[in-house]
């Protein structure tokens, strides 16, 4: 089964550049979008062969989460039921006979960290929620998860140690995540691969330089790491300032 995750920043926007071409060539059986930055009704998208589903921000034009899947699922769950943590349509999850699939957009800890109050708490609470989870089923987590777990996740971890997506508290937090039961695919397929990285900074040329980080991901609770064939990034798509990641597994349905 292949299983994609982009965050898009803002679909109205890469639907004028790629997105349809890149979602019918990768033709896989779960697309999942994060920062979508639309309300109800604003797009309207021909996808034979998939049933959409959508998690808007009560903000317009901000944050909001997809998931398009060839299957219907059993359930369908807005946000982590956290009510000061699910107004940013964030999470969206689909239950399957065998497993549920949580589709992130982790909140941002913002400059000089002035959100990371909120983040922690988030990271706590949404913790909390695929642990549970997990307790039911298997859990296949992807998303922009806004950090960078390990030195070798990002360009420049010298000077970045202080800023979001890399202080030692949100690092601390994906660390317990997984600690808890989870497996970071990338790296398990991986472990030492470096310069491999999802999102790129509009400033400096960041891009064309290889300056980023390492920030989407696919996480599995650890009973599916004998599921896993592959996980990848998909850094010569462009179209935002992410590039798709990309997990297979054996058929799970």
């Amino acid at each position: 089964m292949k299983f994609i995750s982009w965050n898009i920043n803002g679909l109205r926007a890469v639907l004028k550049k790629n997105f349809l071409t890149v979602f019918n060539d990768l033709a896989a059986d779960f697309f999942c979008l994060q920062e979508i930055k639309l309300q109800a009704g604003q797009v309207e998208l021909d996808l034979p062969g998939y049933y959409q589903y959508w998690n808007y921000a009560e903000k317009k034009g901000y944050s909001g989460t997809a998931i398009f899947a060839k299957q219907p699922p059993l359930t369908v769950t807005k946000g982590i039921g956290k009510e000061e943590f699910d107004h940013e349509g964030r999470v969206l999850t689909l239950e399957y006979h065998d497993f549920f699939l949580v589709n992130c957009y982790t909140p941002n800890a913002q400059d000089k960290l002035k959100r990371l109050d909120f983040r922690l708490a988030w990271e706590k609470e949404f913790k909390n929620y695929l642990t549970t989870l997990a307790t039911k089923k298997a859990v296949i987590l992807c998303g922009d998860l806004n950090v960078a777990h390990q030195a070798i996740d990002l360009k420049n971890p010298q000077s970045n140690q202080k800023n979001a997506g890399f202080s030692p508290q949100e690092r601390q937090a994906m660390t317990d995540l997984l600690a808890s039961g989870f497996t970071d695919t990338f790296r398990y397929f991986y472990p030492e691969k470096v310069g491999a990285y999802s999102w790129w900074s509009y400033r400096f040329n960041a891009r064309s330089r290889n300056a980023g980080w390492r920030i989407d991901y696919f996480i599995v609770s650890n009973d599916l790491v004998k599921n896993l064939t592959d996980s990848q990034i998909l850094s010569e798509i462009t179209g935002s300032d992410h590039c798709p990641v990309l997990l297979q597994t054996t058929d799970l349905t």
